[in-house]
């Protein structure tokens, strides 16, 4: 399922340089600059209150933004760039790029787990343990999938599930070239004390 793009609403800004950014944040709101795709850099400035919200909600950089701007056509942007007040941490300034429908981007994807009742590690009291509840991917902008699908069915416990045994999306494919860990199924505590306990006998014994 490909992931519904969020709308991020702007405004025109009038003018660059520094007295134009500090008139917009006098008014309320965060200056910054929309740039690539072959086009000029065009200012734009979104509310402050909004923008925190969006930011402190997570995920911001990651996510790909329809950028609503009154009077132009809409266009799909990424986050590049936030810079913060060293004191307050409060956005002060924000970079954004242009995509192409086609443009290959690099976004973390969320990483769903299903049919854990299918999972006899699971069903033994085994805990799944999630190294990576998202997964760095390169997507195409006008496809990219709400989320990725692991599997339980069947996991047991001591298995680990790595990056190459989950089907992703067609065109989709890992950032990092190496078949990472995604998350694996840990024995219950009360069993690995036992495990330990064995192991210490039985390092006693041979001693």
């Amino acid at each position: 399922m490909a992931k519904e793009i969020p709308d991020l609403v702007a405004e025109a800004r009038a003018g660059t340089g520094k007295g134009a950014a500090r008139q917009a944040r006098r008014e309320g709101k965060v200056p910054g600059i929309v740039y690539g795709d072959g086009k000029e850099p065009a200012p734009i400035q979104i509310e402050f209150n909004s923008l925190l919200t969006k930011l402190r909600a997570g995920r911001f950089m990651s996510t790909l933004w329809n950028l609503k701007v009154e009077g132009q056509d809409d266009v799909r942007v990424v986050c590049r760039g936030v810079q913060r007040d060293v004191v307050k941490d409060l956005p002060t300034h924000i970079d954004f790029m242009r995509l192409h429908r086609n443009t290959r981007v690099n976004l973390f994807i969320h990483v769903n787990f299903e049919n854990h009742d299918a999972a006899p590690g699971l069903k033994r009291g085994g805990t799944l343990v999630v190294v990576r509840p998202e997964v760095e991917l390169v997507v195409t902008a006008s496809d990219i999938p709400d989320h990725i699908t692991v599997d339980l069915t069947g996991k047991q416990i001591g298995d680990t599930i790595h990056i190459e045994d989950v089907a992703l999306p067609a065109g989709v494919k890992p950032t990092i070239d190496r078949n990472f860990v995604i998350a694996n199924i840990a024995a219950p505590s009360g069993l690995r004390s036992a495990d330990n306990e064995e192991a210490a006998e039985g390092e006693a014994a041979e001693a």
